[in-house]
């Protein structure tokens, strides 16, 4: 198959798609599990911020995310420089806009996944921590956080493989991506079929590969509790 010298450019691509997923997935990961907390917060001014956070995000489409993260940021710094007295144009980094837009969808699923996965830790558990002295941070991290990771990793990892393929959508705001690469490409040689098919394998690859590890990490998760059930 002739790539008419791209295949460079399809593979940094391929690396700024990963790039982006991943620092979407650790922003996400956190908006998430801030997000289940929240709902599941005995005050009701946090319970309504993380109905509105969720409802919001999950009611706007990807796209339309991503667009007014990149846009209303822009105009939000340009507000800001003009308050302090600079006239200048101010735009944040497609990188940046991208991470956050994405961020921002894939905690608000997040936020469900973790929300049911929090339901199903016995509250026993957590009320033995306190009982033996642990704060809340302890209690969280030694408790509370390996349980719920084993049970909100399935569905983390499809949000994640979801998120994986979103990343085509930060292409429209300039970031060279691999569906940034490709339509350069289609540009150039006038060959659209080749180089989007040529995108979709690299996709499908990605997906395949992500799924294989999260299988492992699936099975790594609940090797303690196999064990302990027999």
């Amino acid at each position: 198959m002739d790539l008419h010298g791209f295949g460079p450019q399809l593979a940094l691509g391929t690396l700024m798609t990963l790039e982006l997923a991943f620092a979407s997935l650790g922003v996400g990961l956190v908006l998430g599990l801030l997000g289940a907390m929240a709902k599941a917060s005995p005050h009701a001014s946090l319970r309504w911020l993380g109905d509105g956070y969720t409802t919001l995000v999950r009611g706007v489409p990807e796209l339309l995310v991503v667009l007014i993260v990149y846009f209303g940021s822009s105009a939000a710094l340009g507000m800001v420089t003009g308050w302090v007295g600079m006239e200048t144009h101010v735009e944040l980094d497609p990188f940046a806009a991208g991470t956050l837009a994405l961020g921002l969808t894939f905690g608000a699923y997040a936020t469900e996944v973790f929300r049911g996965a929090l339901a199903t830790v016995p509250k026993g558990h957590i009320e033995a921590a306190h009982a033996l002295g642990l704060g809340p941070w302890h209690t969280f991290s030694r408790i509370v956080l390996p349980q719920l990771w084993r049970v909100a990793l399935p569905g983390l990892g499809n949000l994640f493989m979801v998120l994986l393929k979103d990343t085509a959508l930060v292409s429209v705001v300039g970031l060279d991506e691999l569906m940034r690469k490709s339509q350069i490409a289609v540009g150039f040689s006038k060959q659209p079929f080749t180089f989007y098919a040529v995108a979709a394998g690299i996709y499908l690859l990605l997906t395949v590969i992500t799924g294989g590890g999260l299988m492992m990490l699936e099975r790594r998760a609940n090797r303690g509790f196999a064990r302990a059930r027999s």
